[in-house]
């Protein structure tokens, strides 16, 4: 694959921005074709970041996977799993790829140029997962690795602790955030029982809908429990 000497250098420079040299930059020159730009030109072979988005995508989960692995070992799968879907969701994807500048270095069709902010949350997303595939085909796992957690470590916050996040009520809004951004909403209904031996019934609406019921001996262990009921609802737990 031919780069010519004014794109090198501009690889070059991105080079420095990601943190990593490429020992053979058409890997990051691919990364950086949108399928656009590669349909408008007069290449055969029609290269474009398409494949290496596909690689990206299953390099990051798996070493995001690990990563949180190693620092949260006493948490739940189910945690473990939503703060990695939290993670590499394609707005904190985006994040990254604005904060790398990759879409300076990114060739678009004309088509595209021109519809630039339509989905562009995605591009640049999937603009981010194909660096990540090319750096991944470059080096090794270990290499790539210590890229992503280089790239991840700001949005590891310290809140992100064992005791915290086997709670039920903080999985329940953890996954509440991520697919409706908004957050569990908790009801005590019924009280029973004498002063002494009082009951409480509460329920837990994620979107308007009731997900989860649970009795405790005070409010706060019936949301508990509500929130329990909900995750094994949503095979989360």
């Amino acid at each position: 694959m031919e780069i010519g000497e004014e794109r090198l250098n501009a690889l070059k420079e991105l080079e420095g921005i990601i943190g990593y040299r490429f020992s053979q930059i058409e890997w990051l020159h691919q990364a950086l074709i949108h399928k656009s730009y590669a349909y408008e030109t007069n290449s055969l072979k029609k290269i474009n970041n398409e494949v290496l988005e596909f690689l990206g995508d299953a390099v990051l989960n798996l070493a995001i996977g690990h990563l949180l692995f190693q620092r949260f070992p006493e948490v739940q799968e189910g945690t473990l799993s939503l703060i990695r879907s939290y993670l590499v969701k394609k707005s904190s994807l985006a994040s990254l790829s604005q904060g790398l500048q990759l879409e300076r270095y990114l060739l678009l069709g004309k088509s595209r140029r021109k519809d630039r902010e339509k989905g562009r949350t995605s591009l640049l997303a999937n603009t981010y997962e194909a660096l990540i595939g090319a750096i991944f085909l470059d080096s090794n796992f270990d290499q790539v690795s210590m890229i992503i957690r280089q790239h991840f470590e700001p949005y590891l916050p310290a809140e992100f602790i064992p005791e915290r996040m086997n709670n039920p009520k903080t999985l329940l809004q953890i996954y509440s955030q991520q697919i409706y951004r908004e957050s569990p909403q908790y009801q005590v209904y019924h009280e029973s029982g004498m002063n002494h031996e009082r009951r409480f019934k509460a329920s837990v609406s994620i979107n308007g809908e009731v997900r989860g019921w649970g009795w405790g001996r005070n409010k706060k262990e019936a949301e508990e429990e509500a929130a329990k009921e909900a995750l094994r609802n949503l095979n989360m737990e």
